[in-house]
């Protein structure tokens, strides 16, 4: 036996809306809802599944290479024993001490270069005059590269962390620069006029309607420059590394311990990775009105 409810008074007595103070939930009940949103997790999980897939197989095929002597162990040691070898790192606490060494030379070199390229970058696109000035020599030196100028670090620098700070900090300041200036340069000439029709002043203008619509190049060269701080750190700590995972890497080419090395590898690829999702992060947090497209 069904038991019906009576309907409230403002339903029953045909008003439109509700008495103050009462509060109505919509729920979508209908099966399309249901639906959607299963389809969006399936989706979801897929996209997840054939991302690990490759990397997946990729090990799979390496494992069973050393399991059948197809590859010798002191040429490519198995998965199995780069575990191991990450075991003993960690026991040994060599990894817990190299990765915040490693990392505060990485950010370092990159504050330092990124906040020299913005300033370079915002003067040479606002001003003709920081145009002149910096904007053949940066051309210039940046087809330079920065690996050739280690025994000139050397040189300036010594053999220290003063050395392997500047290495960084030359290789990032390229990309930021190049990125912002091109940025700025880059805005419709029809926003600019608007502005003035507007009554803005120049400094105005700059803050309000020209670095913001530079922000999406501007953040593309952070993220450029975070992976080529990487890419520096890696050549900086074989300058005389006393910590750090490259000091972690020199050990063990004296110790030709082959698994060590490529753990060590894998360890700076992970730290790429890591540097790149967070820079991903402050990008849809700078730019929440940027839309993601995808065509399939």
């Amino acid at each position: 036996m069904t038991v019906q409810q009576p309907a409230p008074s403002f339903l029953a007595s045909g008003a439109g809306q509700p008495p103050r103070g009462v509060k109505l939930d919509l729920v979508d009940l209908s099966p399309r809802a249901g639906q959607t949103l299963a389809r969006s997790r399936f989706s979801t999980s897929a996209r997840f599944a054939s991302r690990a897939l490759v990397p997946a197989l990729l090990l799979a095929v390496w494992q069973a290479s050393s399991n059948f002597g197809l590859v010798a162990p002191e040429v490519l040691p198995s998965p199995a024993e780069i575990i191991a070898a990450y075991a003993e790192l960690i026991r040994t606490g060599e990894l817990q001490a190299a990765i915040p060494a490693s990392l505060a030379r990485a950010l370092t070199g990159l504050a330092l270069g990124a906040s020299v390229g913005l300033v370079l970058g915002l003067f040479a696109g606002l001003w003709r005059v920081g145009e002149e000035l910096f904007d053949a020599p940066l051309q210039m030196l940046r087809t330079i590269p920065f690996i050739a100028m280690i025994p000139l670090f050397i040189i300036w620098f010594g053999i220290g962390e003063q050395a392997k700070i500047a290495l960084i900090f030359g290789a990032t300041i390229f990309p930021v620069y190049l990125n912002t200036y091109s940025g700025v340069r880059g805005v419709d000439q029809k926003l600019i006029e608007a502005a003035r029709v507007f009554g803005l002043s120049h400094g105005r203008i700059a803050t309000r309607v020209i670095i913001p619509t530079a922000l999406p190049s501007i953040l593309v060269g952070l993220r450029f420059a975070a992976g080529v701080s990487l890419l520096a750190l890696v050549a900086a700590e074989q300058i005389n590394a006393r910590s750090g995972i490259g000091f972690i890497l020199i050990n063990a080419n004296q110790n030709q311990r082959t698994d060590i090395i490529i753990a060590g590898i894998i360890v700076y690829a992970l730290l790429g990775i890591a540097i790149d999702l967070v820079m991903r992060v402050v990008e849809r947090l700078a730019l929440p009105w940027r839309p993601s497209l995808v065509l399939a």
